[in-house]
Order: C-alpha cells, then structure tokens, then sequence
C-alpha cells in the first residue's frame, strides 16, 4: 500500500496543498515550525480518525477557516481508492471514498494504514496507562476496522453509565435528591452493567490476543535496536479480576512496581477459558463488588477504560526503571511489532517517521533506518538532512513557511 497523492485544505498550516507521492522513501526536509509534521499527521488522521499530537479535532483547522478538508489517492495492487476526510469541529465529521455519497467517517478505516513513530511515542513508556491503551486500540482497529464500532459502543454505554453515577453521587449528597428533583433511578444500573460488560468483554479479548501476539514481536526488535538489552515483557493488569483488599480501577499512572500495577488488578492472560462469554462474567462480576464504590464516587471504576499494560525489560518495569534511551528503544520496539502485525494479515502499512532521528544516538538511529527502508513507502520529516541516515536516500522535499517544494 501507498499514497500516490496527498491533497489539504484548510489543515494545519496549510490553506491549501497538492503532493505527489510514490513508494519507497521520501524525506521532508526544513526547520521546525514550518509544517513537515503537519504533512504526515494528515495521512496519519485518515488510517486512524485521530492525531497523534492533540486530542480533539479543532486544532487540526487552519485558524480563520470552519472546517479542514483531507484528501488522499491510495494505491493496493491494481486498486486505487480515494479517501476524503472533511473536519468539522463541533459538529459531525464527514466522509466520501471514490468521490460517492457521503459515508461514516470509520466507514473510510483501512483505505489507509500507517504505523507513525514520533516524539509523542515516549509516553507509550513513560506515560499514563491510557497512553497504552491507546495503543492497543488503534491496532486493533487497524488490523480489523469493524472493530471501531466496538470502540464507539463501549465508550457509549461507559458516557451513560457515568451520567447515572454521578446523579446517583450528587443524590447521596443532597440527602437523596439530585438538584431538587427525585434522585435516579438506580435499578437501571443492572441493565448497564450487561451492556457494558458485554462491550467490554469483546473489547478486552481483542487486547488480551493481541498482546499475546505482540510481546515476542516487540522482544525480537527489541534486540534489533539494542542488543542483549531485554527481553521485553508485557502483561496486561485488568479490572475485570481486581487483586484482594485493592481499589479496582485505580489509573493514576502507577505501574512503575508490580504492587503498584495490582492496583489495577491482577495479570489476565488469554486462552479459550477467557474468551468473550467467560470475560463478560468476570466483567459482571467486578461491577457487582465494586457498585458501592462506584456509586459513592460516581464514576466507572471497572472495565478495559481502566485497564493497564504493564511494559517490562528484564525483570523490572520498564516505566520509571528504563533509561530514557531503554524507553525510546522500547517505544520504537511497540511500534515495529505493530508493524509487522499489520504486514502479516494486511496490506503493508506506510511508514511514518516524525522527526525521530533527531532523538535517537547513532547507534541506534542507524540500527532503525536499516529495520524500515525496506517499507513499501516510508515518510520521513527532518530538521536538516543529515539527520536522515544515508540507508535512506529517496526523494527530497523542502519545507518553509508553509510552502512544500522539490521532490
């Protein structure tokens, strides 16, 4: 798979844009400030309906200009699709594949796939839990789309749930009635205790076999980039089966210690005896021992939304033990495991470099090029050429002042 052609409007920095691609590898070249970035978010935002550096969508909108306009010509084998995005900050975003009707926005999942490294990967060790999850979450989408869906109903019934448990908190503490009026009606809460664990429980077996698939690929390159400095470890802590006498749901970025990580609750591994059917009653069974809690608090404090994956080199955590060039190695590690996952089952994704050499030593930076050139297509962004390792020499583009040139 790869972008014949990249077309913005109103994105970032950039009113507008038209830029030819091709595969193998093409480096955008200028200093920082200037828009490389922006370039490959914008491929990234149409494999992932996110980006990478910000949460929301607003800030992906030129200022002065109502809604951003993505475009992008993809080439698999003898198919050619063309995938647009339009950005609408609050209100819905929409979607068009081959210039037909309008569609969902997740509806245009898979036309592209992309593993991006970046600076911002550092927080997928050093940062919250949720950082983590995030991770596992657009691998699972990436490699199965309809899966989105699962995503969206979860975060559904948990938006739902968490309005009838803050009425129920805010009830409690106006001596049962909630802004005047009768409190809620807390014999709903049984019926989203089932939606939300069987939700949950499809999300949370998608995580489970895809850690189990990950970690040896993570290990593997691991060792790649830094040699006999693993093995690397990752156990996912779930709230689905908290540890005794612990606050199931904690997520305070904690981890850095096993007591720490049974915090979120015990290792849970995968096997046919934790499949769906089996997690969805372990899910009930957590929400039941935890309501009294959860109505006192008024929030959720069970499910895959508290989940933590606990990252390991050697015998210790990697979070808060790791050196910050362990950490980047162990980043980048995630990150080739992704993939190699998505070139197995899929069409190879494009590879997306952010500025990452830069960050790296020498050693090191050499060692990553090397492991990428092969890709089918590999974006890169630079400050100045010579931090592009020479194993990657392509085409040349410039960037400044929101102008793109050469190539």
């Amino acid at each position: 798979m790869h972008v014949t052609h990249l077309s913005l409007a109103d994105f970032r920095s950039y009113e507008r844009a038209e830029i030819e691609l091709g595969p193998g590898v093409t480096v955008f070249v200028g200093p920082n400030g200037q828009g490389k970035t922006n370039l490959v978010e914008a491929i990234g935002y149409l494999a992932t309906l996110g980006s990478h550096r910000v949460a929301s969508d607003a800030p992906l909108v030129r200022s002065g200009a109502e809604r951003a306009v993505v475009r992008a010509a993809v080439v698999e084998g003898d198919r050619r699709q063309l995938v647009e995005l339009e950005l609408n900050p609050g209100r819905a975003n929409r979607a068009r594949i081959n210039r037909s009707a309008q569609v969902r926005p997740r509806d245009a999942l898979g036309i592209v796939r992309t593993v991006l490294f970046a600076p911002e990967d550092l927080s997928l060790v050093k940062g919250d839990p949720g950082e983590r999850r995030r991770f596992l979450d657009e691998l699972i989408t990436a490699r199965a789309p309809r899966l989105a869906g699962v995503r969206a109903d979860y975060d559904r019934v948990l938006k739902q749930r968490n309005t009838l448990l803050k009425s129920a908190a805010m009830a409690r503490r106006h001596g049962g009635r909630s802004s005047g009026s009768q409190g809620p009606d807390l014999s709903t809460l049984d019926v989203w205790d089932q939606h939300l664990a069987r939700v949950g429980a499809e999300l949370l077996a998608q995580r489970l076999a895809l850690v189990a698939e990950v970690e040896p690929l993570a290990d593997k390159a691991y060792e790649q980039l830094a040699p006999g400095g693993g093995p690397v470890g990752l156990e996912y802590r779930s709230t689905a089966a908290p540890a005794s006498g612990e606050d199931a749901g904690a997520d305070d970025g904690q981890g850095d210690v096993d007591a720490a990580a049974g915090a979120v609750g015990p290792a849970v591994g995968g096997g046919p005896d934790l499949g769906p059917a089996a997690l969805y009653e372990r899910l009930l069974a957590a929400l039941g021992e935890a309501r009294k809690r959860e109505i006192e608090r008024g929030v959720t404090l069970v499910g895959p939304h508290r989940d933590e994956l606990l990252l390991r080199l050697g015998r210790l955590p990697a979070k808060g033990y790791a050196s910050h060039g362990e950490s980047w190695s162990l980043a980048l590690a995630l990150r080739l495991a992704a993939y190699s996952l998505l070139s197995e089952d899929g069409p190879e994704p494009v590879l997306v470099l952010d500025d990452v050499f830069a960050e790296l030593d020498a050693r090191r930076r050499e060692r990553l090029a090397e492991l990428v050139a092969p890709g089918e297509q590999v974006l890169v962004t630079a400050a100045v050429e010579e931090d592009v390792p020479s194993v990657l020499s392509g085409r040349r583009f410039r960037v400044a002042d929101g102008q793109v040139s050469g190539g």
